[in-house]
């Protein structure tokens, strides 16, 4: 279950009762006082040292500094600092908006995008932001401490539906030299107006074996993009929010450089689970994921919620939310929006309800409305805040991880079964219910069922199972469901092809690490039966 309690520099006793902000601000006061880090180091780390202009502005004129670097003071070649980790995400608008991010190993000198139309029609310079991260040892001296710089560029006013190529670079390192094209990246654009194409979902990924099978079974998916559901690399180790985790930021590094290979080309967009929240960063710990990531700053408070964002690509609108805040089991940042992101839910639903290239709903978040497992089971939090709320505006399809497990259940409304959906059978969301899937199976150490697994080719169905759900105060209520319609134990994730037009659909299928594919079912709304 990754609840174990390892040394963070906080006496366990002590942490068990602390929020994210009490954490942050013992680790803070203790280092401080330690010298553990120059003032101020200190100082940036705090602020997730974001320098020059902001990734969310909407000119592309960057005024970045030109940093007097660690490397130069060791006198290392510029061409020596290769960048590494490249990965996408869009801005609020696919259509026009796309964000660009990568790593070096060390500070260098004038960092810079180049992009074109072509690999041989490069732009200028582009100057980059740059975010640093210092990092003291924060595991009782077991693991070292860190110096990370990210780097980042906001492109806007970009054409719909076109391929762009693109090179990062520095002082030294020039992706448009004809000795480095082989660095170069693309990406396109969401058209202009709503045409087919797939996206891809997981949560709790990872660096493993089994986190890059399932990266490239995702890649020959040719996704447009891809949702991140939260627990994104286990740089915390133990992800019980109120506990003193163990904590490694070089688990960044590795995570990016595995990831580089689909993220370079397809927007990787993520949100925030129990292990994304690093007590050293920021009061609500997500100083580090503000660090390496440029979400979409169009959720209620982008700068303590990050990983609260909404957009719509084609025919589809997509809501990422931060289940921390709801989260009876771990409730480290329980309530730390104060209502407001469920009420900007309320509202946001509402809108693409009512957009008018809009058919379907996607909302995704990491700890489970839904699940049997014996793991963490089902979220109450979640159930009490805003499954109404998915029912209310007929949500089409709830996307979760936290189980590192593959389950599919029912179309549920009013948390029961609306209509059983077998595998291969259509529901639709305007009569039946809401289909949740819990997509944790993308790398990390798999959980088990209280039942056998049931999956297409080895359907074992079963008319109930017993389990749990969480109630506030980190309790558990026992309780007997009948809509757990698939369940797979190994590792797997989503892959949705979206059809337009006069009966548009959503075309759901889950694929194991090997390709095969493990359940499928379509959702189509209004379809008349």
């Amino acid at each position: 279950m990754d609840l174990d309690v390892p040394d963070f520099g906080i006496p366990q006793k002590l942490a068990a009762r602390m929020s994210m902000a009490e954490q942050h601000e013992y680790l803070r006061a203790r280092f401080t006082r330690r010298g553990a880090l120059r003032a101020g180091a200190v100082t940036a780390a705090v602020a997730g040292l974001c320098l020059g202009a902001g990734a969310g502005a909407a000119s592309p004129a960057y005024a970045a500094p030109a940093l007097l670097s660690s490397g130069e003071r060791r006198g290392v070649d510029g061409s020596l600092a290769a960048p590494f980790g490249r990965h996408l995400q869009y801005g609020a608008d696919p259509k026009t908006q796309m964000r660009v991010s990568w790593q070096v190993p060390f500070a260098v000198r004038k960092p810079y995008l180049r992009v074109g139309t072509s690999p041989w029609a490069l732009s200028v310079k582009i100057d980059t932001e740059v975010r640093h991260l210092t990092t003291p040892v924060l595991g009782g001296g077991k693991i070292a401490a860190a110096e990370q710089f990210y780097l980042h560029v906001a492109l806007d006013r970009l054409r719909p539906g076109q391929t762009y190529y693109y090179g990062v670079g520095h002082d030294g390192f020039d992706p448009a030299d004809h000795r480095n094209l082989g660095t170069l990246g693309t990406f396109t654009t969401a058209p202009a107006r709503p045409e087919g194409f797939t996206f891809t979902a997981f949560g709790d990924q990872g660096v493993s074996y089994h986190a890059l099978g399932n990266d490239a079974v995702l890649l020959a998916q040719n996704p447009a993009f891809h949702l991140h559901a939260g627990d994104i690399c286990y740089a915390d180790s133990s992800g019980a929010g109120g506990s003193g985790d163990t904590y490694d930021a070089r688990a960044w590094d590795q995570f990016l450089a595995q990831t580089e290979t689909v993220a370079k080309s397809v927007p990787w967009m993520v949100t925030t689970g129990n292990h994304d929240m690093e007590a050293w960063y920021s009061p609500q710990g997500y100083g580090g994921q503000k660090a390496r990531w440029s979400l979409p700053a169009n959720g209620p408070d982008p700068v303590n919620q990050p990983g609260v964002y909404s957009f719509v690509h084609g025919n589809v609108g997509v809501v990422a939310l931060d289940a921390n805040d709801v989260s009876y089991e771990i409730p480290a940042n329980f309530g730390i929006s104060g209502g407001r992101q469920t009420t900007w839910l309320d509202r946001r639903l509402g809108e693409l309800r009512h957009h008018r290239d809009v058919d379907f709903i996607v909302v995704f978040f990491h700890h489970c409305a839904f699940s049997t497992t014996s793991a963490h089971a089902s979220e109450g939090g979640v159930r009490d805040a805003w499954v109404p709320l998915f029912e209310k505006h007929q949500v089409d399809l709830v996307i979760n991880g936290h189980n590192h497990v593959y389950e599919r259940t029912d179309a549920i409304k009013g948390n029961k079964v609306g209509r059983k959906v077998p595998v291969g059978e259509r529901t639709d969301p305007t009569r039946d219910g809401i289909v949740y899937v819990t997509a944790g199976a993308a790398g990390r150490s798999l959980y088990g069922f209280p039942v056998p697994d049931s999956y297409e080719g080895h359907v074992a169905d079963r008319d109930s199972v017993d389990t749990y759900r969480w109630v506030k105060g980190a309790g558990k209520a026992a309780e007997t469901v009948e809509w757990s319609r698939v369940r797979y134990t190994n590792y797997s994730f989503l892959a949705v092809e979206v059809e337009t037009g006069r009966f548009p659909k959503l075309k759901v299928s889950a694929l194991a690490e090997t390709g095969e594919r493990i359940d499928h079912f379509e959702i189509q709304r209004g379809d008349g039966r």
